[in-house]
């Protein structure tokens, strides 16, 4: 590489590999890399990228909020369905205390049903079945378990509205299911 002998001449490196504009030589003027005035241009590829990424981070985020409260409800429906399956046990002919029981889970989970996305009490948005497996009476048949199942039914609405055009609905269904073992069928 020559030295800068204070005229007016290109000065050029003896690195082919490294891109570099030719500028005079002189006191004043050096050689400038092509790869700095390269960086001093990407000072708004930063804030680019970010305005991309901030979107995708955020539907990952809401997605996140929307799996888990989907999941909260279902646990919710599969309290109720326990809940009504553990009376069943006890008294598998009465449907409408079974459903009932079903509903109203407990007195203390009454402000948690206030406050989440599952109304049980609403008889339009959940259904509840019942169905004995087996014979309802001990004597009918034998070595065949008696049991119970009760399964709570929702139609879960997303939050979100772009998520039922992936998915293709607004809501999807969720059930929750118990069973239990009748402990003391009556024969009729």
């Amino acid at each position: 590489m020559r030295q800068p002998s204070g005229g007016l001449e290109p000065l050029t490196h003896s690195y082919p590999f490294l891109p570099t504009r030719t500028v005079l030589n002189s006191t004043r003027f050096i050689r400038i890399n092509i790869w700095m005035t390269v960086k001093i241009v990407k000072r708004g590829q930063s804030l680019v990228e970010f305005a991309i990424t901030l979107p995708i981070l955020v539907l990952l985020l809401l997605g996140t909020l929307e799996f888990g409260m989907a999941i909260f409800s279902y646990s919710m429906l599969r309290d109720a369905a326990q809940e009504g399956a553990f009376y069943g046990s006890f008294n598998p002919t009465n449907v409408a205390e079974i459903e009932n029981r079903a509903r109203n889970i407990s007195p203390r989970a009454e402000d948690e049903i206030f406050s989440s996305p599952v109304q049980l009490r609403d008889t339009d948005a959940i259904k509840v079945s019942v169905r004995t497996l087996g014979a309802a009476c001990q004597g009918a048949t034998k070595n065949v378990a008696n049991s119970i199942q009760v399964s709570v039914t929702y139609r879960y609405p997303f939050l979100m509205p772009f998520i039922g055009v992936v998915v293709g609905s607004d809501t999807i269904p969720l059930t929750g299911t118990a069973s239990n073992v009748i402990l003391q069928p009556p024969c009729p």
